[in-house]
């Protein structure tokens, strides 16, 4: 996977810093969780890793080789949103074979059904593979979702509080399963959420972010 490191990364919009000169380092498959309350810049500093915003000041590199002018598809990450980003009138199939069929990718089918079935078995989402994301509950539509970054196999996973939304309960049993993918997998993994719990039991180091700034950093036990 990839190495990841930020220096001094700023982002402002209008009169407000988001993100204020931020600097750390993800190791090559480390789970590395950027803990903080709404408004502390965790997603933001997300959307400048992917490069769906731009820098106003520092840099980022990708196994030291800065990315800053890269567009976001050729950084190659993966994002998973709070919201479920799927399109509601396809199969749970097509919705993971998406991104696969894209002008970056183009994979042959084959290889597509593939990776497909790998990530349902993964999620244990075999079972959905034909129905449509739309009669999906929450936890079901959230599995499809991470479906969706694992079978591009991408550099970089970021996931943007992809659990909030879930009850008690599912929240918890997806965090296992997380885990259990990203030490699998050795994937590299940024993920952001404002549940001391969650980053406590997930993460291998966490940051802390407050009003833009990080405060703290180290590891989780």
């Amino acid at each position: 996977m990839t190495e990841v490191i930020l220096k001094n990364i700023s982002k402002r919009f209008k009169n407000v810093t988001a993100v204020d000169d931020v600097s750390f380092e993800i190791t090559d498959g480390d789970f590395f969780v950027l803990l903080g309350p709404t408004g502390a810049g965790k997603t933001t500093t997300l959307r400048l890793i992917a490069g769906l915003e731009k820098l106003d000041g520092g840099e980022i590199l990708f196994d030291g080789q800065p990315i800053n002018e890269l567009t976001p598809a050729a950084r190659d990450v993966a994002m998973v949103f709070q919201q479920y980003s799927l399109y509601p009138n396809m199969t749970v199939y097509d919705n993971l074979a998406f991104p696969l069929r894209s002008p970056v990718h183009k994979l042959p089918e084959d290889q597509i059904k593939q990776r497909v079935e790998e990530a349902c078995t993964i999620l244990h989402i075999n079972h959905l593979i034909e129905r449509k994301t739309a009669h999906l509950s929450g936890g079901e539509m959230q599995r499809v979702s991470i479906g969706r970054a694992i079978v591009r196999d991408p550099r970089l996973y970021l996931m943007d509080e992809p659990l909030s939304n879930l009850d008690a309960k599912l929240r918890e049993t997806l965090r296992v399963e997380l885990e259990h993918i990203q030490k699998t997998q050795g994937s590299t993994t940024l993920f952001v959420t404002h549940d001391q719990v969650e980053a406590l039991t997930m993460a291998d180091r966490i940051g802390v972010l407050n009003e833009g700034k990080l405060v703290q950093i180290g590891d989780s036990n």
